[in-house]
């Protein structure tokens, strides 16, 4: 096992990024960028699947990785049934529904079905998934939204958030299981859950949803006013959902999706950008706090994650809002790569054994 190498793959809309690991040891990672050109010809997202994967597999011969050591490979978890938290193998029922789409087309659907492609081509080599971004943890009494006909759904960074929530706990020499936290990942999106003893009971929705607004999505909106704009015969469903995930936010207040360029306009005296940048703070904050009451305010801990929590200012401004709530945590950044690789290894090891898809 000491010779095994872990490969990970997370899919973007526009690039693949992977890395290969020998244990915690990152010993390669690479961006690989696709072009419009490129992935014009593919009617479907996981149509370029095959493509994706040739283009991976020539980064690792240049690199000199000797793939007959690869014994998993990690794919970014897709948009498949919801399913409680874990790894997952990738079987035919998975790569059925990640062809499909279930919940809809997204670049990490991608993920499982490279792995698994790769994975055959090596003997003694599996593939995964873990935890994907449909990870369904809620409680029953956080699934009612007020009316029968929507329910509440989670949908959130889970990868990344239960990668901080069992690196936090391993900090400070406890078991995730015992702990009860919140987690709040800033990024394009924004999901803030609550960690109860190692199942996240409770989350906003932050694909299309709701919670706090975000650098590209809208966040809960007035309902009334919305049912209004979407009658009005002005916008189409497709301009709709733009404004709710894409172009909501700080791209529909400031005209940009850049979490840094509104820090720098905060910095140089911008009084709008000041404004929305500070009515994202205070809804992070409101959502914390709300998750408080779900833990019934026994919080161990409020980890702060995603490329947001970088910013000083931002997070100086939320903690003054939050540290009377529990002991306040900054993880910054989403190592998606690490994340993955760190389930992995955890499987070779034997402290996990793998779920099955169904």
């Amino acid at each position: 096992m000491e010779q095994a190498l872990i490969l990970t793959i997370n899919p973007g809309s526009t690039s693949t990024k992977i890395g290969v690991f020998q244990g915690e040891e990152l010993i390669l990672e690479r961006t690989i960028r696709h072009s419009a050109e490129e992935l014009a010809p593919f009617k479907k997202i996981t149509d370029q699947y095959d493509f994706r994967k040739n283009t991976i597999l020539k980064e690792l011969a240049e690199a000199g990785v000797d793939v007959s050591a690869i014994r998993v490979v990690m794919g970014r978890g897709g948009l498949i049934k919801p399913l409680p938290s874990g790894v997952y193998e990738v079987n035919d029922q998975m790569e059925e529904d990640l062809r499909a789409g279930l919940l809809g087309e997204h670049a990490s659907n991608l993920g499982g079905l490279i792995a698994r492609d790769i994975a055959r081509s090596i003997p003694g080599a599996k593939a995964y998934i873990a935890d994907p971004v449909v990870v369904d943890e809620l409680q029953d009494v956080a699934r009612i939204s007020g009316h029968p006909l929507f329910e509440r759904k989670s949908i959130f960074h889970a990868l990344n958030q239960k990668a901080i929530a069992r690196l936090h706990a391993e900090k400070i020499g406890k078991s995730y299981e015992e702990l009860s936290l919140i987690v709040a990942h800033l990024g394009g999106g924004i999901s803030v859950g609550a960690h109860y003893k190692g199942r996240v009971i409770d989350v906003n929705q932050a694909l299309d949803g709701e919670g706090p607004f975000s650098p590209e999505r809208s966040g809960t909106l007035p309902a009334g006013d919305l049912a209004k704009l979407c009658f009005s015969g002005k916008y189409t469903l497709e301009d709709v959902k733009k404004m709710i995930t894409g172009k909501g936010g700080y791209v529909a207040y400031l005209g940009t999706n850049n979490a840094q360029e509104v820090e720098q306009r905060v910095s140089s005296g911008d009084a709008k950008a000041k404004l929305v940048r500070d009515a994202m703070v205070y809804q992070v904050a409101k959502e914390i706090g709300a998750l408080s009451t779900v833990l019934k305010g026994q919080v161990d801990g409020i980890l702060i994650t995603g490329g947001i929590a970088f910013s000083e200012t931002f997070t100086r401004e939320l903690i003054d809002r939050i540290k009377h709530l529990g002991p306040v945590f900054i993880y910054p950044g989403e190592d998606e790569l690490r994340a993955l690789a760190y389930n992995g290894l955890r499987v070779l090891q034997g402290k996990v054994t793998p779920k099955e898809y169904r």
